[in-house]
């Protein structure tokens, strides 16, 4: 029963994987890399005006950073 369950599982994970196809890098990689890393940047960048600073600052620095998140994905939707 166990060796039944076991032989399963392994021809379900073989054909699970079968109908995805390899994902290719797309068009605008570079440029969504280049915005993550932007939006992380700002992100930390805000978080630590907001709480070490000027609220108001760090509050316009976060929302900056979200509305670059924002455009990366709206390029990863676009591909």
């Amino acid at each position: 029963m166990l060796r039944l369950l076991m032989n399963n599982s392994d021809a379900l994970s073989r054909t699970a994987g079968s109908s995805r196809k390899p994902r290719s890098r797309d068009r605008h990689f570079a440029i969504r890399q280049v915005l993550n890393i932007i939006f992380m940047l700002m992100a930390v960048v805000g978080v630590c005006l907001y709480l070490l600073s000027d609220k108001t600052v760090g509050t316009i620095v976060v929302l900056i950073a979200i509305v670059v998140k924002m455009a990366e994905c709206v390029l990863r939707m676009l591909r």
